[in-house]
């Protein structure tokens, strides 16, 4: 798969993301969205919302209880009505639809991606 390379930045530039991982509390499927689902992560000290649009590779049934990466300090976004606090981090292919970055094993939520 090709992709336009972005620029080249800064290691203080990156070092401003907060990616960590949580885990997959609670999902709800958008109903009046063919690709939106609603999260609710344990990010191991409060529980946030994030909006995703992973539906199409994705049943939220089994997304519960599994662990995700995500950026923990993105601006809220409001997407389809609802507050998104994060964005869960994702790959995709050549079909343009989403693979979600899962850990190895399981980390305690919160932990710091390094």
């Amino acid at each position: 798969m090709t992709t336009e390379k972005k620029p080249n930045i800064s290691y203080d530039d990156f070092s401003k993301l907060d990616l960590r991982v949580g885990t997959i509390v609670a999902a709800d499927d958008l109903e009046n969205s063919n690709k939106l689902i609603k999260f609710m992560i344990d990010d191991g000290s409060e529980k946030r919302q994030i909006i995703a649009g992973i539906k199409k590779q994705y049943k939220v049934e089994d997304l519960v209880g599994k662990q995700v990466v995500f950026v923990a300090n993105l601006e809220p976004r409001e997407i389809a009505g609802l507050v998104s606090n994060g964005m869960i981090l994702a790959a995709h292919t050549l079909d343009n639809l989403p693979v979600v970055l899962f850990p190895e094993r399981s980390v305690p939520d919160g932990s710091e991606i390094c």
